[in-house]
């Protein structure tokens, strides 16, 4: 992405993670921010100098421009930036941008080579695309939320932003799919995500399993519906192992190592119809096994019968882990008042053109002057916007 240009209008979650990803490649993103505090994710869950030490994640390698959006001046300045910009991101409710005269219809008669992302809760056209829309919600229309959580209990919400973090993906898809189509043709366009629809791209065979057979899938727990056996296992310690048997020749290789030999050599078994049909009978069978054994004991066997197991981490588990180590996913970097801060490492990774941690997250407007200065304004003029409150 070296050489790309992005203006980032937006906050908290979604088109930032997008202009993150983008970032970590070589972009050049420029965060546009309110004067009055900036991006509220600065003050977000546990502060460190009074900022959030998710910030380092979300904003590494942005540099940050204050700016007041609602005066003429500032939104001159957007169109200006937009101008030379190759992808502009923003993730507002639909019409904020029209409201501040950077309608991209306009954008693109300017600059016919601009990507625009747009990310929100409902898209851009719709019923719906007025209401707000946060990532919970997506996450409860898009079909995930009645899936998570035991039967009969209140469906419970995945503990991070997914519904964000999917719309972000999704747009940085359909950014690089842009890329290739301006590369062949020179146009710009514009990419319309709604976080509802990032989380139901994702739900599989829900679908057409309520079309073809009026099934309306419901929350199992640990389990997975339709596959087995594959489940998270009470091991002797209390710890959880979860085991994944679910492939034919897989299954038969469990069945051996716990001692069952009746169920491995069972003709009705041999294929997942017939599991599913005895799935409460084999998750039994394998949680009376792990039930005798610690879970450390229990994945050291699984691993040597080649059978997909693991435990459940928590990040104190992936701090210590040496996979983790191994493959750069525990990078550290040093903090302006010189202590050291571990953020998670780049994905994906590409081995001739890898992502790289080039900077920290900026201060709020720490790259005003230098950002105005590439656009020609003189230190003159870059004064008195200040004076003026428009930039910071």
């Amino acid at each position: 992405m070296a050489g790309l240009k992005v203006i980032e209008m937006g906050q908290l979650i979604a088109g930032p993670f997008a202009a993150k990803t983008l970032a970590d490649f070589g972009a050049d993103v420029i965060k546009i921010e309110s004067p009055d505090g900036g991006d509220p994710l600065r003050k977000w869950r546990l502060l460190k100098d009074g900022t959030s030490v998710w910030w380092q994640i979300q904003s590494r390698n942005k540099r940050s421009i204050a700016l007041d959006l609602r005066t003429p001046e500032g939104q001159d300045i957007v169109r200006r930036l937009a101008h030379e910009a190759d992808v502009l991101i923003e993730n507002f409710r639909p019409g904020a941008l029209e409201s501040w005269g950077l309608d991209p219809a306009v954008l693109l008669e300017h600059n016919p080579r601009l990507i625009v992302l747009r990310v929100s809760g409902y898209g851009q056209t719709g019923p719906y695309r007025n209401r707000p829309g946060f990532g919970v919600v997506a996450e409860a229309m898009g079909g995930l939320r009645h899936l998570t959580g035991e039967p009969d209990r209140t469906p419970v919400r995945v503990g991070v932003s997914m519904g964000d973090t999917l719309a972000a993906l999704h747009g940085v898809i359909g950014i690089l799919l842009a890329l290739q189509h301006r590369h062949r043709s020179g146009q710009g366009q514009v990419i319309d995500v709604a976080l509802y629809e990032a989380v139901f791209n994702c739900m599989e065979s829900l679908l057409p399993e309520y079309s073809a057979f009026g099934a309306v899938r419901a929350p199992a727990g640990s389990a997975l519906p339709g596959i087995a056996p594959t489940n998270a296992y009470r091991c002797q310690d209390g710890a959880y192992a979860l085991v994944a048997g679910n492939g034919d020749s897989i299954f038969k290789r469990l069945m051996t190592l716990i001692g069952r030999d009746d169920l491995a050599k069972d003709p009705s078994l041999a294929d997942n119809t017939g599991r599913v049909a005895r799935v409460e009978e084999l998750d039994a069978a394998i949680g009376a096994w792990t039930a005798q054994r610690s879970v450390d004991e229990v994945l050291t066997l699984l691993d040597g019968a080649s059978v997909p197991a693991g435990r459940i981490y928590t990040v104190a588990d992936i701090a210590a882990d040496p996979h983790y180590q191994a493959r750069g996913m525990l990078h550290t970097i040093a903090m302006d008042d010189g202590s050291s801060l571990a953020i998670p490492g780049i994905v994906p990774k590409l081995s001739a053109t890898p992502g790289q941690h080039r900077r920290n997250a900026p201060t709020l407007g720490q790259d005003t002057d230098n950002v105005l200065q590439d656009m020609g304004l003189s230190p003159a003029q870059i004064a008195e916007l200040k004076r003026q409150g428009i930039v910071h």
